[in-house]
């Protein structure tokens, strides 16, 4: 960039830096490597770090029941993994509009709202579990590829019920707003299956249901299943069960053609790959005990690793 004033190297950074972040925003394999974004002047700041700046604030969206991604520890602070990724973010973004740090204002979010908080500017970053979609993607930005995982059935154990071809004539509650309640009635449309659907508004009002006799099944992402069921200390009573009937790839959220803050949301990817803390955060969450005492004992997918390899992750 020799020869460009200081301000020209700025904007230039962050429109590379955005440029290459959506790039990547399809199957995490296609990631390019991100840039990296400096401090810049007031007067350069747009969009949602300008609103920061000014503000002093940064809005975080979080779920109660998405566990181990985010949820409500004691007192009610969010905690997970996806949380603990957006802090990072937080932190690029503190460095990248100077000052005082932000301060963090964290909002309860439900999966039939989340998308539209960003659209409307409530929530600068969404921070739970959320499927990277190009229906979605037609709203707002994703960050690099956060973890992969797929729709399944939770169900009693004492049901007799081992995977979606034993749901004739039953009921499945899903959480309204998710790629699990799209990938269900697309399977009961084309298969013509006599099941019926009941939302709930997250996942564990879903499993209220189950729990009630309301519903002989919960759909949602296998490891959400394998979350609750952890917390909730019912894996003696319920299991999940049955082949993937959707794959989905998570990202953190943001408004779309926001330039300066995908430049910000990049360059905290790149670091935490390439000083190895992505991989910490990961084990952390999925292969350690968490604070409850409970254990998931997920390691990292090949299809992750290589994700996180392609944005700067050192092979192992």
């Amino acid at each position: 960039m020799a020869g460009l004033t200081s301000l020209q190297r700025v904007t230039t950074a962050l429109a590379l830096g955005a440029g290459l972040l959506l790039a990547g925003a399809a199957p995490a394999v296609s990631q390019p490597m991100p840039v990296a974004v400096a401090s810049v002047d007031a007067d350069v700041l747009t969009g949602a770090l300008a609103r920061i700046r000014h503000s002093g604030v940064v809005r975080i969206g979080f779920r109660e029941h998405a566990l181990p991604f985010s949820f409500a520890g004691a007192g009610g602070t969010p905690h997970g993994y996806s949380i603990d990724l957006c802090l990072a973010i937080v932190e690029q973004i503190a460095d990248a509009i100077g000052g005082h740090p932000p301060r963090i204002e964290y909002r309860q979010v439900m999966p039939g709202n989340r998308i539209d908080l960003v659209v409307r500017g409530e929530i600068d970053l969404e921070c739970g579990a959320t499927s990277n979609t190009a229906q979605r993607r037609r709203q707002v930005a994703f960050s690099p590829t956060t973890f992969v995982t797929g729709t399944k059935l939770a169900v009693g154990r004492a049901s007799g019920l081992r995977s979606r071809r034993d749901l004739e004539g039953r009921t499945i509650a899903v959480a309204r707003g998710t790629t699990n309640e799209d990938a269900i009635r697309h399977i009961i449309e084309t298969e013509r299956r006599r099941v019926a659907v009941v939302t709930a508004d997250d996942l564990g009002q879903a499993f209220e249901l189950l729990v009630g006799g309301k519903a002989d099944a919960v759909a949602s992402d296998d490891v959400l299943l394998l979350g609750y069921l952890a917390q909730a200390g019912l894996r003696g009573e319920y299991a999940v069960v049955g082949e993937f009937v959707s794959f989905d790839s998570y990202g953190i959220v943001f408004a779309r053609d926001d330039p300066a803050m995908a430049a910000a949301v990049a360059a905290a990817f790149q670091r935490l790959a390439e000083t190895r803390e992505l991989r910490w955060i990961y084990h952390r969450w999925f292969v350690r005990r968490l604070p409850s005492g409970i254990r998931l004992g997920l390691p990292m997918s090949p299809h992750l690793q290589r994700s996180f390899e392609l944005i700067g992750l050192p092979p192992e």
